[in-house]
C-alpha cells in the first residue's frame, strides 16, 4: 500500500499530518479516528481493501497524536468542534466537497457532528464502536469507577474488566518509552476483548509508531478532557442527519457496549447496525480490518462522492 499523498495541511493554528491513498479520480472515504489515536490506528489492512475496491482514502493524526501539533490545553481548550473543525480542515485541502466519512469512537463522534452540522460535505456516515452524539456518558462513568450500580436509564458504563483496568493503569510506570507502550499496550489488549484473538504484534507497532512520531504523547490526554465538554453543538438530535448511515458494533465492546450502537441506530433514520460477534473495542484482531472494510465498501456504494 503506497500513499499517493502526505503531508502537513493546518487548521487555523495548527498544523496536522495527513495521508491520502489510492486514486485521487476515486469517491473518498475519510477515516476519523478515536481518542488519543493517530491515523495510523486505521490498519493497513483496512485501508488497503477500501483502495482496492476502488475508494480513495483519508486518513489524518488528530492534533495533539502522530506527527500533528501538540496543543497547550490549559491555554487554549478545545471541544469536539474543533477536532471536527480539523476534519473538514483536511477535506478542504485536498480540494474534497464531500467524503463517505467513517469514524471510530470518538472519531464516530466527530463524523456525526459533521452528519448533522456540516451535511453537504457527507456522502454517507459510518459509525464504529461509538455512541449517540449528545449522550453524556460522564454520569455512569461515574457511578461505575466508585462502585455504585448503574442507574436504568443511562446507556451502560464499561465493563467491570475495563473499570479494573483503569485502577490498574494509574498506577502502571510510566517513565521511560517502554513503560508507556507497555502500558498502552496492556490497554489495546484489555479494549480487544476475551473472544477474538489478539494480535499483539499489530498492536506493538501501533504503541511504538504512536509514540516515536509524537512530540509530546502524554498530549494524546487531552482528548479525554476535549470529549467530556458537553457543548449545544453536540445536543443537536441525530434524526436531522440525512446520510445513509451505518453504525458497526461488537458484542464485547469493553467500553461502550452494544447498546450504544444500537442507540446510535435507532436516533438515526433507516440506519443500519452491523454487529459483529466477539469485536471489542479495536481493530487489532487478525482479519477484522478486512471485514470492516468490506463493510464500509458495501455501504458507500450506495452513493458515490
Amino acid at each position: 500500500m503506497i500513499a499517493i499523498d502526505g503531508k502537513f495541511i493546518s487548521s487555523g493554528n495548527v498544523r496536522l499530518w495527513t495521508e491520502r491513498f489510492g486514486d485521487p479520480g476515486d469517491p473518498v472515504v475519510l477515516l476519523v479516528m478515536g481518542t488519543s489515536t493517530p491515523g495510523l490506528g486505521w490498519p493497513a489492512e483496512l485501508v488497503g481493501t477500501l483502495v482496492s475496491s476502488d475508494r480513495q482514502v483519508i486518513r489524518f493524526d488528530h492534533r495533539d497524536t502522530g506527527r500533528s501539533d501538540c496543543v497547550d490545553f490549559t491555554a487554549h481548550p478545545y471541544a469536539l468542534a474543533d477536532l471536527a473543525g480539523d476534519a473538514l480542515a483536511v477535506l478542504d485541502a485536498y480540494d474534497v466537497t464531500r467524503a463517505h466519512v467513517a469514524g471510530a469512537s470518538l472519531g464516530g463522534a466527530i463524523a456525526q457532528w459533521l452528519a448533522v452540522h456540516r451535511p453537504e460535505r457527507v456522502a454517507t456516515l459510518t459509525v464504529i464502536m461509538s455512541g449517540p452524539l449528545g449522550a453524556d456518558a460522564g454520569p455512569a462513568w461515574a457511578r461505575a469507577l466508585a462502585g455504585r450500580d448503574p442507574n436504568p436509564d443511562d446507556l451502560p458504563p464499561p465493563a467491570p474488566r475495563f473499570i479494573q483496568h483503569l485502577a490498574r493503569s494509574a498506577t502502571a510506570p510510566r517513565a521511560t518509552r517502554e513503560e508507556i507502550i507497555a502500558a498502552n499496550m496492556e490497554t489495546w489488549r484489555v479494549l480487544n476483548g476475551d473472544v477474538l484473538p489478539f494480535d499483539e504484534a499489530a498492536a506493538r507497532r501501533l504503541a511504538e509508531e504512536s509514540f516515536d512520531r509524537s512530540a509530546n504523547p502524554a498530549a494524546a490526554a487531552n482528548h479525554d478532557l476535549a470529549g467530556r465538554v458537553m457543548t449545544k453543538d453536540r445536543c443537536v438530535p441525530l434524526f436531522t442527519v440525512r446520510a445513509p448511515t451505518l453504525v458497526v458494533h461488537g458484542t464485547e465492546d469493553p467500553l461502550r457496549p452494544l447498546p450504544h450502537g444500537a442507540a446510535v441506530t435507532a436516533q438515526i433514520p433507516d440506519a443500519r447496525l452491523e454487529t459483529i460477534e466477539g469485536m471489542g473495542h479495536s481493530f487489532l484482531s487478525p482479519g477484522l480490518p478486512g471485514r470492516i472494510a468490506e463493510l464500509i465498501i458495501r455501504h458507500t456504494s450506495q452513493q458515490t462522492s
